[in-house]
């Protein structure tokens, strides 16, 4: 009996490493796919909230009031990132948005949703394998999720006015019941369990984690499928305008780094993802919920380029290290 748990713990394992190792192919796969089988897939589209609810519910088991608190911790950190993310990026995507589509554009609106909607996930799981400094990025990816139904809205409100209309209200409660609701539940399980909750259901809750994003983007790449397959030539052109937001992003977050002096590069990848990864599948559920599939474009095809994005940079951070590793041995 014991060699069978055994083994059905270590199947479980091997599955999410399988999902960890291939992410940044599952993603636009499922999207090329949703695009293609749009038809059977739609009357799946009403449960996206709640599978989007299971991966934050499972991020919150993950951390408890010490990984949330680190983030005040470093108040300064904390507050710079946030001023770069939500501050300076949507600014950055207001004004090149603005320059090629016109303020009111529902291009524009996807570019900005792309900078505001709140911090990836998924950056928790390349800091770790780039051997980085995870519970920074779990502290800023979590209270960042938890000021997400004040900011999205509050930003969005700020930029456009009533050049786009969508309900704020409505907004801010379904980013608690999909973000902050989940997330809390699982810190209050961690701290009742003492940590041990997440771990002791690894081999089913992370599998179950990755499927649940990976079905998220599925079904949302389903329900704009008709309008994508529409696209004209203008969709090249804000695909390199994606491309090149997604890139800043990175570089703003790396160059923020040193703005804070600390030993080896850790501290660079870390910021690094930060900046340029955000909660994509959030933003698709919010664009196709408040503004419609043209929105959802830009959001798209940031999904497109974030996780070959970040499989650059992580490239990039082991050269790096490489090096590094290679100068002290000379020294």
């Amino acid at each position: 009996m014991n060699r069978k748990i055994k083994f059905d713990r270590n199947v479980g394992l091997i599955v999410n490493d399988w999902f960890e190792r291939y992410m940044y192919l599952l993603i636009p796969s499922c999207l090329v796919l949703g695009v293609l089988c749009s038809e059977p897939l739609l009357p799946f589209v009403p449960y996206v909230p709640w599978m989007f609810g299971l991966v934050t519910f499972i991020m919150g088991l993950g951390c408890g009031r010490r990984d949330v608190m680190g983030a005040f911790r470093q108040p300064v950190l904390f507050a710079a990132v946030f001023i770069l993310t939500h501050i300076i990026s949507p600014i950055a995507a207001y004004g090149i948005g603005t320059l090629l589509f016109g303020a009111g554009s529902s291009y524009t609106a996807g570019l900005v949703l792309f900078t505001i909607i709140p911090l990836g996930i998924s950056s928790v799981l390349w800091v770790e394998m780039a051997r980085e400094s995870v519970p920074l990025m779990l502290a800023l990816v979590v209270m960042d999720s938890l000021l997400s139904p004040i900011v999205v809205p509050a930003s969005l409100s700020a930029m456009f006015g009533a050049t786009i209309a969508f309900d704020v209200w409505a907004m801010l409660l379904d980013l608690l019941w999909i973000i902050v609701v989940p997330t809390a539940a699982g810190i209050c399980i961690y701290e009742w369990s003492g940590g041990k909750a997440k771990a002791s259901a690894a081999p089913v809750l992370l599998p179950a984690s990755k499927a649940a994003f990976v079905g998220v983007v599925l079904l949302n790449a389903a329900a704009i499928g008709p309008y994508v397959r529409a696209w004209g030539s203008e969709a090249i052109g804000l695909f390199f305008v994606v491309l090149l937001l997604v890139a800043v992003c990175y570089a703003l977050g790396w160059g923020l780094s040193f703005m804070f002096k600390r030993s080896g590069t850790a501290i660079q990848g870390t910021l690094g993802f930060a900046s340029g990864m955000r909660n994509i599948s959030l933003g698709l559920v919010l664009a196709m919920r408040y503004f419609g599939p043209e929105t959802a474009v830009a959001v798209v095809l940031a999904i497109l380029i974030q996780q070959p994005a970040a499989t650059v940079y992580h490239a990039i951070l082991q050269k790096i290290n490489k090096l590094s590793a290679g100068q002290t041995e000379k020294g």
